[in-house]
C-alpha cells in the first residue's frame, strides 16, 4: 500500500517537528508547510491526503487558509489550535474543517484523528466511482487488488500497486512527477523523477497485452503521466 501523504501547517517548530515524528512514525509520508501561501503552493503541487491545519499564523490565517484550499481541492482538513473556544471550532467545521484538535496536544490522538478522518474520505475508487477498468487486453479489479492480461492474472509488487492505485484514483487526470513522488516515496523523492520512469517502465512491462493494445499509461514529458479512461462498453 502507498503511504498517504500528510502536509502539516504550523510556524511553530517545535509543533512541526512534533507532528512530522508522530506521523511518520506512523506510516505517513509527511511535507511541512510554516505560513498559509506555502500551504496553498504545497496542496497544489503535492496534492496531499490530508492536510493538519494550524489556525494562528503570521500573514493568511488558518480560516483563509482553509477558505482559499476549499475553494480549490477536496483534500480533508483537521485544524490544530491552542483556541478551544466553541465559536472557533464552529466557525472551522462551517469552513470545511473534517476535525478540530486543540493543543496542547496527545500525539497518539492526534494520529488517531487523523486515520479516522482519512477511513471516512478516502477509498481505492478511480474517478467516476468505478472498480472494474477494462481494456483492450487488461482487466483490473481495484476493490480485489487484482490485474489480469490476456485472461492471466499479473503480480504486482507492493511499489508498482501503489503507483497503479494512484494512477487509477485519477483517471483522465494528468499526475505530476513530483505528485506521484511525494505519495508513494515520500517529499524528499519529489526531485527524483529519473527514479519515477523506472517504476513506470516496470509497470507498463506488466500491463501491456500485446504490441497493438500498449498499457493505457500516457507519458507527459516533463510533467507526469495519465492513466486513460477506459473505453466505453
Amino acid at each position: 500500500m502507498r503511504r498517504h501523504l500528510i502536509l502539516v501547517v504550523d510556524d511553530e517548530p517545535p509543533i512541526v517537528r512534533l507532528v512530522r515524528a508522530t506521523l511518520q512514525s506512523a506510516g505517513y509520508a509527511v511535507a511541512t508547510a510554516a505560513r498559509g501561501e506555502e500551504a496553498l503552493a504545497l496542496v497544489e503541487a503535492e496534492r496531499p491526503d490530508l492536510v493538519v491545519l494550524d489556525l494562528m499564523m503570521p500573514g493568511m490565517d488558518g480560516f483563509e487558509t482553509l477558505r482559499r484550499i476549499r475553494a480549490a481541492h477536496p483534500v480533508p482538513v483537521i485544524m490544530l489550535t491552542a483556541r478551544a473556544g466553541d465559536a472557533d471550532k464552529l466557525k472551522g467545521l462551517q469552513g470545511g474543517a473534517d476535525d478540530y484538535v486543540t493543543k496542547p496536544f496527545n500525539p497518539d490522538e492526534l494520529a488517531a484523528r487523523v486515520a479516522a478522518v482519512l477511513r471516512r474520505t478516502t477509498g481505492v475508487a478511480p474517478a467516476g466511482g468505478r472498480t472494474l477498468l477494462r481494456y483492450p487486453g487488461l482487466e483490473v479489479d481495484l476493490e480485489r487488488r487484482r490485474i489480469a492480461v490476456n485472461g492471466e492474472e499479473v503480480r504486482l509488487s507492493k511499489t508498482e500497486w501503489a503507483l497503479f492505485e494512484q494512477l487509477a484514483g485519477n483517471v483522465g487526470r494528468v499526475m505530476l512527477h513530483g505528485e506521484l513522488l511525494s505519495r508513494i516515496w515520500g517529499p524528499e523523492f519529489r526531485d527524483e523523477a529519473h527514479y519515477l520512469r523506472t517504476w513506470v517502465s516496470r509497470l507498463r512491462a506488466k500491463l501491456e497485452a500485446d504490441p497493438a493494445h500498449p498499457a493505457p499509461i500516457t507519458t507527459f514529458p516533463g510533467i507526469g503521466y495519465r492513466l486513460e479512461a477506459p473505453p466505453e462498453g
